[in-house]
């Protein structure tokens, strides 16, 4: 949350110069105060699990969030009870004419697959293209970023030898952005995928900003200079038994899996795993939440569009 102080206090400009968000007394003055409704694709197969994650993250902020959880119409979930989708979950259909401050588009189990044969890609590209006026900012995980990039600004994917598993160091790239503002110069992320957007493509995009880079796990974090469309490559919302998780359960499917690095003590999988990232993560979560949402957004939502 920003720091409200006197318009004409010496200290201002220097805070300013550090990035801290200051607010002066004019606009403290101004501004209204509501709950933030905030909507939620969650197009993960075990969609508790992710629903934990998420709402996990985003508590860390004083804002009140009024979260709504959205399944699609043109794909039938097989590891989510359809009692537990009727109850919590609402339809595109049932939502398309509201506004919302912000929306998270997860990952999914589908990087192998071409975009479109997705089964429900066209549902799919149909609300991210109904975001671009409806909702104040777009964050965008894993394959979410994928499809989001791929959808919105024709980045293509490639696909590795062996999937990427771990917790991985990560480098700022872009300190002024208020997205990464109180991140350190190296921090942690965690990635679980096969595929990666195009470095090449997004480098040569001049609507994308890169904020975040490594070394082992390529981009990390891109966005458009407004901050209405945001994409995290990773996974930063998971806890810290989620690769775990992933990993012995492809261990039980014969997959032979790479163990996840970084993330074991001395690489031993029968031991706690190592939680380096949580920090960071919650960060995102609230400077998204803050800067990009609720500095952004009208007071009334149907004046969005």
């Amino acid at each position: 949350m920003p720091v409200k102080i006197a318009n004409d206090l010496p200290a201002r400009l220097e805070l300013e110069e550090e990035n801290i968000f200051v607010m002066d007394e004019d606009r403290a003055l101004s501004q209204d105060f509501r709950a933030l409704e905030i909507l939620i694709l969650n197009l993960m197969p075990i969609k508790q699990d992710t629903e934990l994650q998420l709402l996990r993250s985003m508590s860390n902020t004083p804002l009140q969030l009024d979260v709504t959880f959205l399944q699609l119409e043109s794909h039938v979930s097989k590891n989510t009870s359809a009692s537990h989708l009727r109850k919590f979950y609402q339809t595109f259909s049932e939502i398309k004419n509201r506004n919302f401050d912000g929306m998270i588009i997860t990952g999914a189990p589908v990087e192998k697959l071409e975009f479109e044969e997705v089964n429900y890609w066209e549902e799919l590209t149909e609300i991210m293209e109904w975001s671009k006026k409806h909702v104040t900012s777009t964050l965008h995980i894993c394959w979410g970023a994928q499809a989001g990039l791929y959808y919105h600004f024709g980045v293509g994917k490639v696909e590795f030898e062996n999937k990427l598993s771990g917790i991985y160091k990560h480098k700022v790239m872009n300190r002024k952005e208020p997205l990464v503002r109180g991140f350190d110069d190296i921090f942690m992320a965690p990635h679980s995928r096969y595929t990666e957007a195009s470095r090449q493509d997004i480098l040569k995009n001049k609507e994308l900003m890169v904020l975040a880079d490594s070394e082992e796990a390529g981009i990390y974090i891109v966005m458009t200079e407004d901050g209405k469309q945001i994409f995290i490559m990773g996974h930063p919302e998971y806890d810290r038994y989620t690769l775990d998780q992933e990993y012995k359960r492809d261990l039980e499917k014969g997959i032979d899996p790479a163990l996840p690095v970084n993330y074991y003590p001395d690489d031993d999988c029968n031991r706690k795993p190592i939680l380096s990232w949580r920090s960071h993560a919650n960060n995102l979560y609230t400077n998204w939440l803050n800067y990009y949402v609720y500095q952004q957004t009208p007071y009334e939502l149907d004046k969005l569009s």
